[in-house]
């Protein structure tokens, strides 16, 4: 789904999915063929390349530079009006710096379920393949 200044990509797209979708901008295919598969498999979902980077690969870098953000749900915990705390699932669009900053124990205590990738498109025009 696109907007005039965003390109949204579901979590749960492949690589080899999003290479072959025709909706997708050529630029970002061709950042996909040329960097993002150089330390990842076609097969890997982006919810599950983002849930699992770490500052050290090669795609963090990438993404950081196509200033990336991802829209996640985190489990919070909200008191009611009589007091009782229920625990509910928000939506939240972070910077990829904070998920990529949080390790794997605090990703699965607030219960982060990556749900889209959100790319600036003059971040995509700017960005030289």
């Amino acid at each position: 789904m696109q907007d005039t200044g965003s390109l949204y990509l579901g979590a749960k797209y492949t690589y080899q999915e999003i290479l072959e979708d025709e909706m997708v901008t050529f630029k970002f295919k061709s950042i996909v063929e040329h960097y993002l598969l150089k330390d990842t498999d076609p097969e890997t979902t982006l919810e599950s390349q983002f849930y699992y980077m770490t500052p050290e690969q090669f795609s963090y870098k990438t993404y950081r530079q196509l200033k990336a953000r991802v829209k996640v749900c985190t489990l919070v915990e909200k008191k009611s009006l009589l007091g009782r705390a229920e625990v509910k699932y928000e939506n939240k669009v972070m910077k990829l710096e904070e998920l990529v900053g949080m390790n794997l124990a605090q990703k699965k205590k607030y219960g982060i379920v990556v749900q889209e990738l959100i790319l600036s498109k003059l971040s995509l025009m700017s960005f030289s393949v």
